[in-house]
């Protein structure tokens, strides 16, 4: 599976049926979700994988889902926040916010396998963790115990935000280019640490 095929999965309309775990009870769920992402990842900038053009060799990656509002089988996803540490193709751990409630993390682990599939199949650890957002006034910090992203806006004519649409995938609408300021993880199935690589933030809104 190459970065294309692999950020459609993530992005999850394109999500085939037969990737799932649980694909029979996953076609009858009914989904809709808006959320805020944001991405440092070891790519150049611009990481040509959100343009559909797969970067070769190895992407390590963090991305921040902040769910803002949507359902799935009538109940809320509203504040469903988590983190995404991932090796493109080989694995990925999933930080859930330990602030959220044993309802809301039912909620997010059933949503995990019909939304976000692409994550979730090659998952090799979903924890909870303390999970620390922080707007700056360039651009933004998150981060888990082993993971850390600060990530700045990459300015563009007259000082002004890169703003690019009609990427191949409906997790990156509303695109703004960023680049990594700090961008390391640190755990049992890899460590990286990289700065001045691509970084983005986006809406995605997507439905199944």
């Amino acid at each position: 599976m190459d970065r294309r095929e692999f950020s459609k999965l993530v992005g999850s309309l394109a999500v085939a049926p037969a990737l799932l775990p649980a694909a029979a009870e996953a076609e009858t769920r009914t989904w809709s979700l808006t959320a805020d992402v944001a991405e440092c990842c070891s790519c150049p900038i611009p990481c040509s994988c959100n343009f559909g053009r797969p970067e070769a060799g190895t992407c390590h990656g963090n991305r921040l889902i902040q769910i803002r509002d949507g359902q799935l089988d009538g109940a809320s996803l509203a504040g469903l926040n988590f983190l995404v540490a991932f090796e493109m193709r080989v694995w990925t751990r999933i930080y859930i916010d330990d602030r959220l409630s044993q309802t809301q993390s039912a909620t997010l682990d059933r949503l995990l396998p019909v939304a976000f599939a692409g994550f979730d199949r090659i998952a090799r650890a979903k924890v909870r963790a303390p999970l620390t957002i922080q707007e700056t006034a360039d651009g933004l910090r998150f981060g888990v115990p082993e993971s850390t992203v600060e990530m700045k806006l990459l300015p563009g004519l007259d000082g002004g935000r890169i703003v690019i649409s009609g990427l191949p995938n409906p997790a990156y609408r509303d695109y703004v280019q960023h680049e990594s300021v700090v961008h390391t993880h640190r755990s049992a199935d890899g460590e990286w640490s990289h700065s001045g690589t691509n970084g983005f933030r986006s809406v995605m809104r997507a439905n199944g």
